[in-house]
């Protein structure tokens, strides 16, 4: 596999919010080295602040975290179709359609936790898996051009994201 970023043209510019998040060309090494830093920090979360929102109407850190495992899973599944080169257009997805039904209030933080290590080990296989060729493959995604290649920097860049807004308005002391 040939470490490079997504040249401009494969991903629209909403987009290069979460590509340009990860600061090397090696999207699965960031992929790789989260899988344990993230579960460290999710782990080292206090328990009382899986529930809290940090503003009215916000998410809880447990809405938080399935959305980001909901997203990875959405890009992953776009990645593996545009890999294999299925070209029919995919639709988009509306994150704040899925919230109400994921059952956060009734979950542990472990189970969040455990379901993130599996999520991600599947990711990585996936990526792991890909040859140049798939990984330059460009197909369409919520009415724009997506290559698998930009959609593994994107599952890494939503991560990295999200772990900054949990520091900064999760768990930063008021």
């Amino acid at each position: 596999m040939t470490h490079r970023r997504p040249a401009d043209h494969e991903s629209h510019d909403y987009f290069k919010l979460y590509i340009n998040q990860v600061t090397t060309d090696n999207f699965l090494k960031v992929l790789e080295d989260a899988l344990d830093s993230t579960i460290q920090f999710l782990e080292n979360i206090p328990a009382e602040k899986w529930d809290f929102r940090y503003a009215e109407g916000k998410w809880s850190l447990k809405e938080a975290f399935i959305h980001v495992l909901d997203t990875e899973r959405v890009f992953a599944y776009r990645a593996m179709r545009v890999a294999r080169n299925d070209m029919t257009p995919m639709p988009g997805f509306n994150q704040d359609d899925y919230v109400p039904h994921y059952n956060a209030d009734e979950r542990s933080p472990y189970s969040i936790i455990e379901e993130y290590r599996a999520v991600r080990g599947a990711t990585i296989a996936q990526f792991s898996n890909y040859t140049d060729e798939m990984l330059d493959r460009i197909g369409t995604a919520s009415e724009h051009a997506i290559s698998t290649r930009a959609l593994g920097f994107m599952i890494a860049g939503h991560e990295i994201h999200h772990l900054r807004i949990t520091r900064e308005r999760y768990l930063a002391e008021t």
